[in-house]
């Protein structure tokens, strides 16, 4: 083989590494997981090392099933580190079988019966004067709004969860990634 095509095989090559490389690159990484829209938020949840106490409380709470259907479902996810954020032991306390209606309470705050992505809530946001309201699939009223381009939604108790990771998609709706557990009036 001769120099000329040995360096246009060479470069073939890199171009074919480079361009599935970049193919992989599309899909966001949450929790040290790929994300793959074609699955669905359960079966991307479950990788995310940022997610376990949320896998666990949907798991304890009943909803792997419903959150595995076709949606579209948009769920605010919040991390381990803002389940942490709560009182000591509550979470333990909450996974409790006899606390199940109050965990599937605070778990279908975080779930919107839509297919939300971040610049469509933006638009919401602006298009209603600053504050968005939505109602989520447990029946809690969440008050949206922007500020330097990040979303940030505001609980019945006056919590503020900021969107840390925004348009996460998946096969049945769309994950944002939040630093604090939003709670509804009790």
């Amino acid at each position: 083989m001769n120099a000329s095509r040995m360096v246009k095989a060479a470069m073939a090559t890199a171009f074919l590494a480079l361009s599935s490389g970049m193919a992989l690159a599309e899909n966001p990484m949450v929790g040290g997981a790929e994300m793959f829209p074609e699955k669905n938020i359960v079966e991307n949840a479950v990788n995310s090392k940022d997610h376990t106490t949320l896998v666990a409380a949907v798991t304890a709470a009943g909803l792997v099933e419903t959150l595995s259907g076709a949606g579209p479902f948009t769920v605010l996810a919040p991390t381990n580190e803002a389940f942490a954020k709560l009182p000591a032991g509550t979470v333990e306390t909450l996974l409790k079988p006899e606390n199940k209606d109050s965990l599937v309470k605070i778990l279908t705050c975080h779930v919107i019966a839509a297919n939300a992505m971040s610049g469509d809530i933006a638009g919401m946001i602006k298009t209603d004067g600053g504050t968005h309201m939505v109602d989520t699939v447990g029946g809690c009223k969440l008050a949206l709004t922007e500020k330097d381009g990040a979303i940030m939604i505001t609980d019945e108790m006056g919590n503020v969860a900021n969107v840390t990771q925004a348009d996460v998609k998946q096969s049945n709706g769309v994950i944002h990634v939040i630093d604090t557990v939003l709670l509804p009036k009790m």
